[in-house]
């Protein structure tokens, strides 16, 4: 299966999902409006990249990477909040061709940022917190250990929010 987000939310995401555990069993956490709306940035050559994300509901998104090309990943985003830290986790359930995921690595995490009309993207490392954790809780905990990590997420990404 390949990646997005965000949220969340681009091509490093599309390179394969991370985990199998979600932090969020049942969404109730309310969605962060501000990350609504379509996102893009400038990929590989100069080409466009579009992240959608819309409300699927009050606790969730919906996260479509890449918009418009034939093999966007669409995903299910709700927010998880511990003490130090909000992420975005995705779960990737399909692509534009219709393709569901080949395991149950479907998970991923994501940290943003919004600043005027940008939004900052960073992705859970696997490599400091480990892809084969055992629970949800484990999970969190790993986490929680590794907050102050310089390399607990992965490069940056930036997007700039598209004006109606």
């Amino acid at each position: 299966m390949k990646i997005l987000i965000l949220m969340c939310f681009a091509c490093a995401l599309l390179a394969g999902c991370d985990y199998t555990v979600p932090l969020v069993k049942t969404p109730n956490a309310g969605i962060d409006a501000a990350v609504v709306g379509l996102w893009q940035r400038s990929g590989e050559g100069g080409k466009i990249e579009s992240l959608l994300v819309l409300p699927l509901n009050k606790q969730e998104y919906l996260v479509v990477f890449p918009v418009g090309s034939k093999d966007a990943m669409f995903s299910r985003g709700c927010l998880w909040r511990s003490a130090a830290i909000t992420l975005v986790q995705l779960n990737w359930f399909g692509t534009a061709q219709g393709k569901l995921p080949e395991d149950n690595r479907t998970f991923q995490f994501v940290s943003y940022a919004i600043k005027g009309d940008s939004i900052r993207l960073r992705l859970l490392n696997p490599d400091v917190v480990a892809k084969d954790v055992a629970s949800s809780d484990a999970l969190a905990k790993a986490i929680a250990d590794n907050k102050d990590n310089p390399k607990l997420f992965r490069d940056e990404m930036l997007f700039r929010k598209v004006k109606d």
